[in-house]
C-alpha cells in the first residue's frame, strides 16, 4: 500500500504560505494516489486568510489573502508570489505586448504603432461616418488649425450624407469636399467669398448661404447641372446688386425660390444689359 503524501504549511515573513511536499521513496508519482489529496488538513498560520479552501478544486490555495482571487497573474508582483506556489492557477489574460518587450528598439516601436492603428481603427468604426444620412457639426469654435484638419476629415467621410448642418464654423473653403448625396446644406454665418468655394454638391436641392461675404454671382453656373430648389442668400453683399433676382434664375434653371420668395414672372425676364451712352463731341 503507497504512503500517504504529507504536506507541510509554513508562513514566509511576507505572510506568503510556501508549501513543500514530502513523498516516500515507495511513492512512485505523486499523481499516483489522487484520492488521498481530495481532504487535505490545513495546518492553521499566523494569518486567518493565508490559506483558503477552494470549494471547486478542494485544493489549499497559498495566495496571501482572498482579495487576489480574480487578479490577473502578472498583477501580483511584490508579494513573493510564484508561479510553481499556485496549486490551481487560472488561465486569465496576460500583460500587453509592450510591457513583455524593452521600452527601446525596433520592437517596441512597432508594438506602439500597431497599438494606435487598432485604436484608431476602433475609433473608426465607432463614429460611422460614412454611413451618416443626417450630420450636424454647426458651431464647432474651430480656434486652431488642428480642428479644422479634422472637421474636413470628417466631412470627406460623409459620402452617403444627406442633411448637413454647417453653421457658424468660420469656414473659408469647401472646394476640397465632395457630398455625393447630399440634398440639404446649411453653410449659414461662414466667411466663403465666392461660389467657388463651395463643396461639390452635384445633388444639392436645398441651399441655404446667410451671412457669408459672397460679393460676386459668378461661379454660380456650376450650380446649374443640378437639381437646385430653392437657395438663401441674404445679407451677401451680392444681393444689391443690379437685377440680382433675374440674374440667379437665369444661372439656376431648376430652382424655385431665392430667399424664401417664390419665382415670380418678372424674374423670368433676361437681365438688362447696361448700355453705354454715346457722346457727340463738338468741336
Amino acid at each position: 500500500m503507497l504512503t500517504r503524501a504529507r504536506t507541510n504549511f509554513c508562513c514566509s515573513s511576507s505572510g506568503v504560505n510556501m508549501s513543500r511536499r514530502t513523498r516516500s521513496k515507495t511513492q512512485p508519482s505523486p499523481w499516483s494516489d489522487l484520492s488521498d489529496r481530495s481532504n487535505p488538513q490545513a495546518v492553521p498560520c499566523g494569518r486567518k486568510d493565508t490559506l483558503q479552501q477552494h470549494s471547486d478544486s478542494g485544493i489549499a490555495s497559498p495566495l496571501p489573502s482572498g482579495k487576489f482571487k480574480f487578479k490577473i497573474w502578472h498583477e501580483i508582483e511584490g508579494n513573493n508570489i510564484k508561479g510553481t506556489q499556485l496549486h490551481s492557477p487560472r488561465v486569465r489574460e496576460g500583460p500587453p505586448p509592450g510591457d513583455l518587450f524593452p521600452k527601446d528598439g525596433k520592437r517596441s516601436a512597432l508594438v506602439k504603432k500597431e497599438s494606435r492603428d487598432e485604436e484608431a481603427m476602433k475609433q473608426r468604426r465607432l463614429e460611422n461616418w460614412e454611413n451618416c444620412l443626417e450630420v450636424n457639426l454647426s458651431y464647432q469654435g474651430l480656434g486652431d488649425p488642428y480642428q479644422l484638419e479634422n472637421l474636413f476629415k470628417i466631412l470627406r467621410r460623409l459620402i452617403r450624407v444627406e442633411k448637413l448642418q454647417l453653421a457658424d464654423n468660420f469656414l473659408t473653403d469647401l472646394s476640397s469636399v465632395r457630398l455625393p448625396r447630399c440634398k440639404e446644406l446649411n453653410l449659414n454665418k461662414n466667411h466663403l467669398s465666392s461660389f467657388q468655394q463651395l463643396p461639390k454638391i452635384p445633388q444639392i436641392q436645398h441651399l441655404s448661404l446667410t451671412e457669408n461675404n459672397i460679393t460676386t454671382l459668378s461661379g454660380l453656373r456650376d450650380l446649374g447641372p443640378s437639381p437646385i430648389k430653392s437657395l438663401t442668400l441674404k445679407r451677401n453683399p451680392c444681393e444689391f446688386q443690379d437685377n440680382y433676382r433675374c440674374r440667379v434664375f437665369s444661372s439656376l434653371p431648376n430652382l424655385k425660390t431665392l430667399d424664401g420668395i417664390p419665382k415670380l414672372p418678372a424674374d423670368c425676364s433676361r437681365p438688362e444689359t447696361p448700355v453705354k451712352s454715346k457722346m457727340c463731341t463738338v468741336s
